[in-house]
C-alpha cells in the first residue's frame, strides 16, 4: 500500500513538472511571437522612413502600409489574447485567496473554541483522566482521545501558519498579475493608436494614387496573383483537413481493434494488465468524434438566403472573368467584389472557425473561415481585424472592417467547397 502511494505521488509530481514545463514553453513561444511581430513592424517602418516624399507615392509603399496594418492587427490580437489569459489567472488567484481566507477563518474559530475551553475548564491531564474513569479500559480510551485532541490542535496551529503564508504569497502573486495585465492593456492601447495612425497615413497614399492609371494597373496585376495565392492557401487548408481526417479514421480503427481484442481477452478469462490502455480508449474515441465543425449548422442550407458580409454593399465585380473597360484589362475573379456604402463592418456569413488570417499583396489582410461540410469563406481587403485564428464565430459576428483600395472601399469575398470555388451571388440572399 505504501509503495502504491509512493508511486502515485511520484507520478503526480512528474505530471505537475511536465504541465509546468509545457506552460513555460507556451509563455516563451508567445513572447517570441510578440517580439517577432514588433521587430517586423520596426523593419517596415524603417523602410518607409528611408524613402523620399516622391518615392512614398507608389503602390509598393501602399503595400508596406498594408503589411504593417496586418502585423499590427496580429500584434493587437496577440496582446488581447495575453490579456484574456492574464485575466483568467487573476480570477484563479482571487478564487484561491477567497478559499484560503475561508479556511483560515475556520481554523481561527476552531482554535478560539479550544482556547476558551481550556481557559474555563483547564487542560485535563492524562492522570486526571485515568483516575476519573469508571474502568481501566475507559481510562486508556480517554488518554488516547486527549492525546489525539492535543495533536490535532497542534496540527491546526501549524496548518494555520502555513495557510497565512500561502495567503500572503497568493496576494503577492495577484498583485503581480494585475500589474502585468495593466501593462498588457497599456501596450494594446498604444498599438491600437498606432494602427489608427497608420490607417490615416495610408488614406493619404491611396488618395494620391487613385488617379494614377499605371499604379492601378499594377494593383490589378497584384490582385490576379493574389487570387492564385488564395487558391493555394485553400488547397493547403483542404489537404491539412484531409490529413487530420485520415489520422482520426486510422486512430478510431486502431482503438476499435484494441477494444475488440480486450473484449476477446476478457471472454477468454485472460488478465488484462494494461489498465492504462483500457481507461484511455473510450476517452480517445470521444475526442476523435468531436470534429471542429461538427456542432455547426449545415452551410449548404444557406444557398440563396445567405446574409451579406457587408450590409448595404453592392457587387461591382462578379464571379469569373471580368473586363475593365477603362484600363482594357481582363481579370479572373474567384469570388465577388462588394463595394461598401456607409457600413464598413465585415460579418461572418455563417457559423465557422477561423482557420487562417494572412497577408497577401494585392488583397492585404485576408481571413478564411471554415464551415460545416468542407465549405470555406474568404474575406479580403481588411483594415482592422477583431478575431484570432482558432476562434469560433457565429453567423453575423463582426470579424473585421473593410479597407480602402485604389478603387474604393471594397470587400473581396469568396466561397469554396473543398477545392471548388463557388459563385457567391448564387448563395447570397436577393435584395
Amino acid at each position: 500500500m505504501v509503495n502504491c502511494c509512493v508511486k502515485i505521488l511520484s507520478f503526480v509530481l512528474v505530471l505537475s513538472g511536465l504541465i509546468l514545463a509545457q506552460e513555460e514553453k507556451e509563455i516563451s513561444t508567445r513572447q517570441i511571437e510578440l517580439t517577432g511581430l514588433k521587430s517586423e513592424i520596426m523593419q517596415l517602418e524603417k523602410e518607409l522612413s528611408d524613402k523620399s516624399a516622391a518615392e512614398k507615392k507608389s503602390l509598393s509603399i501602399l503595400e508596406n502600409y498594408n503589411k504593417q496594418n496586418f502585423l499590427l492587427n496580429k500584434l493587437i490580437n496577440s496582446l488581447r489574447r495575453e490579456e484574456k489569459i492574464k485575466q483568467n489567472e487573476i480570477e484563479q488567484s482571487t478564487s484561491s485567496i477567497k478559499k484560503l481566507e475561508k479556511e483560515i477563518d475556520i481554523l481561527k474559530k476552531n482554535y478560539a473554541k479550544y482556547v476558551v475551553a481550556v481557559y474555563k475548564h483547564g487542560k485535563p491531564g492524562e492522570l486526571e483522566g485515568m483516575l476519573d474513569a469508571e474502568s481501566f479500559q475507559q481510562g486508556l480510551r480517554r488518554i488516547k482521545y486527549l492525546q489525539k485532541f492535543s495533536e490535532s490542535r497542534a496540527k491546526d496551529l501549524v496548518k494555520f501558519k502555513n495557510k497565512i503564508s500561502e495567503l500572503e504569497s497568493a496576494r503577492i502573486q495577484l498583485k503581480k498579475e494585475k500589474g502585468e495585465k495593466a501593462k498588457l492593456a497599456a501596450d494594446k492601447a498604444a498599438e491600437e493608436n498606432n494602427l489608427i495612425g497608420k490607417l490615416e497615413e495610408r488614406k493619404i497614399i491611396v488618395a494620391a494614387l487613385k488617379t494614377d492609371k499605371d499604379e492601378i494597373k499594377k494593383e490589378i496585376v497584384q490582385k490576379r496573383q493574389a487570387e492564385e495565392k488564395i487558391k493555394n492557401l485553400i488547397t493547403k487548408l483542404v489537404e491539412e483537413a484531409e490529413r487530420k481526417r485520415k489520422e482520426e479514421a486510422e486512430r478510431i480503427a486502431r482503438l476499435e481493434f484494441e477494444k475488440l481484442q480486450a473484449e476477446k481477452d476478457t471472454r477468454n478469462k485472460r488478465i488484462v494488465t494494461d489498465t492504462k490502455k483500457k481507461s484511455i480508449i473510450p476517452q480517445l474515441k470521444t475526442e476523435a468524434l468531436n470534429l471542429s465543425t461538427a456542432n455547426f449548422a449545415p452551410f449548404s442550407s444557406l444557398r440563396g438566403r445567405m446574409i451579406w458580409p457587408l450590409a448595404g454593399g453592392k457587387v461591382i465585380r462578379g464571379f469569373g472573368e471580368n473586363k475593365n473597360q477603362k484600363l482594357n484589362t481582363d481579370t479572373m475573379n474567384y469570388g465577388v467584389d462588394i463595394k461598401a456604402s456607409a457600413d464598413m463592418e465585415v460579418k461572418a456569413v455563417a457559423e465557422g472557425v477561423v482557420s487562417a488570417i494572412d497577408w497577401i499583396p494585392g488583397y492585404g489582410s485576408v481571413i478564411i473561415l471554415t464551415h460545416k461540410g468542407e465549405y470555406r469563406t474568404v474575406y479580403s481587403h481588411l483594415s482592422e481585424i477583431y478575431i484570432s485564428e482558432g476562434e469560433k464565430v457565429k453567423m453575423g459576428t463582426r470579424i473585421a472592417k473593410v479597407n480602402e483600395s485604389l478603387e474604393g472601399s471594397i470587400l473581396h469575398f469568396e466561397i469554396w467547397n473543398s477545392r471548388n470555388n463557388q459563385d457567391p451571388e448564387v448563395w447570397l440572399a436577393r435584395r
